[in-house]
């Protein structure tokens, strides 16, 4: 039977890079400060919403997956690389390979 899953058991591939990319920006962005800008960009997410990409618990459309790569200033392609795992996610600058 087909599992509509990530091989972590994640919803999505893309939530611990938009995290990444998130917690490294150059001012501070909350969880909702980020839902507010793809607010302004066409996006209608809350906070929970962010929380729960970031997470893996909920699925991504590929419309939102446009925004955030607008918004990050990254292609879809970046977003969607599986080479960060979720223990780089401790580490405020990882080690991304070429």
């Amino acid at each position: 039977m087909y599992k509509n899953k990530a091989t972590t058991g994640r919803n999505n591939i893309s939530g611990t890079n938009i995290k990444r990319l998130r917690k490294s920006l150059p001012i501070k962005t909350s969880q909702r400060a980020l839902a507010s800008q793809c607010q302004l960009l066409g996006l209608d997410l809350d906070k929970n919403a962010i929380q729960r990409i970031e997470s893996g618990d909920r699925f991504i459309t590929d419309i939102e997956l446009k925004v955030f790569a607008t918004y990050f200033g990254v292609s879809a392609d970046e977003l969607l690389s599986m080479h960060i795992s979720e223990n780089d996610m401790d580490d405020p600058n990882p080690e991304i390979p070429e």
